[in-house]
């Protein structure tokens, strides 16, 4: 069994994962998997951690053919989907762990998240998924009905749309479970999973999944609760830590990257051009006026964006160009910064090597500092030799020089992070009584009507409206005081010392007294009816 890890200031997270193998190495779900998925999603306890799905099928197995085919359904799926917990799992490959040749393939536009989410949630363990993708990291996450089968299906998901084989993909992913997702998530919202160490740029990116998220099939509780938390944290660590300050983003980095590779005599001289003006273009922009560019070029699809950050940089001369000038301003500059959307490159071999050479005052070689992913600056130029072409993965020489200070300082986010995962924890286990919650108020209910009508045929037709409403304000007084003190002790939010432990055993012992849970004779009736519906 092969280990994929990822660390943070040197504390290694790991998780399992198996090797590239034949696809009957994995565990099959029955046949009837289709016919099953999701019917019985209610009844969930703790999983027990580092048991192998493959081993409850295999043992199921022994038995199929003295099984009839609704007993069969019965015992290898109903039985084994009540008796776990769904997980929540994240499946990513970062800046830390896979390339960018690799990244920009797997990347999916914020357009296309939705439509993402759909897909995911269609597969036979998948309840509910989110997608994160950036220039620096492709993060899916998810809650799954079984951790290995979830996985293997977002894995083969993942290869199908990207075209990299699942082999490949193993070998660079990451797998995080449970509480190791729940602090993954908080701290990348946090800024200390970037490679710009307190960058402010993913917070803003993490809302933005919520925001895309909203009314989305398949953005349910659990994910959306669970980013929703992650943007409390980045918030939190950012005000108690001062992580933020003097920290250096994606863009500044780049800035901070073409300095470097210029000589020192140029730096106020050097042409410099901007393809793109969306938000990191922009800080780009910025960036360079700081650092004394007074002039350059910005190629964009339209004006409006480009005036708009010419108003707010008053003293610096920003000269619009369209795309369709691409090219004749690339021959023009001596640094050519990239930052679109572009699903393909915008420059290749082709375009590039005809272009005039810059002069030897800027150190004879056209700077291209591509920092889109997927990239816009075709990976084939590099053979070009007056042409240098750095992307997101070269920004760690610039990044690693003031990364000390914010490491201390991301040690005091880490009790923070701490704090948070606890209380997110609470509220995810609170979420496992609700069911019982809404049986028992049901049931009350139920009673309550019961011995109402019965009460009221006693009083006879000619009782007055004023009086039956007194009669039914009493009955529904008296339970919901009943109610009360069950209630409060089915909650386990954080906001007490009482443990989960307790009020698990409390759930049961109601479910135990009141006869609350999922009667079998109603299962096989779902079940029945599933089987008959695909004759």
């Amino acid at each position: 069994m092969a280990v994929s890890t990822t660390s943070f200031s040197g504390a290694k997270l790991e998780a399992p994962f198996l090797k590239s193998s034949p696809a009957s190495s994995w565990a099959s779900p029955s046949s009837q998997l289709p016919i099953l998925r999701k019917l019985i999603r209610g009844r969930k306890p703790l999983i027990q951690r580092g048991v192998r799905c493959e081993v409850a099928a295999s043992d199921a197995l022994v038995q199929t053919n003295k099984l009839s085919a609704l007993e069969q359904l019965k015992t290898s799926a109903a039985d084994r989907y009540t008796k776990e917990r769904s997980s929540i799992v994240v499946i990513g490959l970062s800046v830390h762990t896979t390339p960018v040749e690799m990244r920009e393939k797997l990347a999916i536009p914020e357009a296309e998240w939705p439509r993402a989410i759909g897909e995911l949630c269609s597969l036979n363990h998948i309840e509910e998924a989110a997608v994160l993708s950036t220039c620096n990291r492709m993060e899916i996450y998810l809650v799954a009905l079984s951790q290995h089968r979830g996985v293997k299906e977002v894995t083969e998901w993942m290869s199908k749309t990207s075209g990299i084989p699942v082999s490949e993909l193993c070998q660079h992913q990451f797998l995080l479970y449970n509480k190791d997702a729940t602090q993954h998530i908080f701290e990348v919202s946090a800024g200390l999973d970037s490679l710009v160490l307190g960058e402010g740029q993913i917070l803003a990116q993490v809302k933005q999944v919520v925001k895309v998220g909203q009314g989305v099939v398949g953005f349910g509780r659990n994910i959306s609760g669970l980013f929703k938390h992650a943007i409390t944290v980045g918030k939190r660590v950012r005000t108690e830590t001062n992580i933020a300050a003097g920290a250096v983003s994606v863009s500044s980095a780049a800035v901070e990257l073409a300095l470097l590779k210029l000589p020192d005599s140029s730096h106020g001289t050097a042409k410099m051009l901007v393809v793109g003006a969306g938000k990191m273009g922009k800080l780009v922009i910025k960036h360079l006026a700081a650092k004394g560019c007074t002039q350059m070029v910005v190629v964009n699809r339209t004006e409006e964006r480009v005036t708009a950050i010419r108003e707010e940089l008053k003293g610096v001369e920003i000269i619009y160009k369209p795309l369709t000038e691409m090219l004749t301003c690339a021959a023009e500059a001596d640094v050519v910064f990239t930052s679109t959307a572009s699903e393909t490159p915008l420059f290749l071999k082709e375009h590039v090597k005809d272009l005039p050479s810059v002069g030897p005052e800027v150190g004879g070689l056209r700077l291209f500092i591509d920092i889109s992913v997927p990239r816009n600056v075709g990976s084939c130029i590099t053979d070009l030799e007056n042409v240098r072409v750095y992307n997101v993965d070269d920004l760690k020489e610039v990044v690693a020089a003031n990364k000390e200070d914010r490491l201390r300082k991301a040690m005091e986010a880490q009790a923070i992070i701490a704090e948070e995962s606890k209380q997110f924890e609470a509220w995810r286990d609170s979420l496992e009584t609700v069911p019982t919650i809404k049986k028992l108020r049901a049931y009350a209910e139920r009673i309550r009507m019961a011995e109402l009508e019965k009460c009221l045929s006693k009083m006879g037709d000619d009782i007055p409206k004023k009086t039956r409403k007194a009669v039914e304000d009493l009955s529904r007084g008296i339970v919901n005081k009943l109610l009360h003190g069950p209630m409060q002790h089915l909650r386990c939010d954080g906001s007490d010392s009482r443990t989960l432990s307790e009020t698990l055993e409390n759930m049961h012992a109601l479910n135990r007294m009141f006869s609350l849970d999922t009667e079998i004779s109603v299962l096989e009736q779902k079940l029945r009816a599933k089987v008959e519906n695909q004759k």
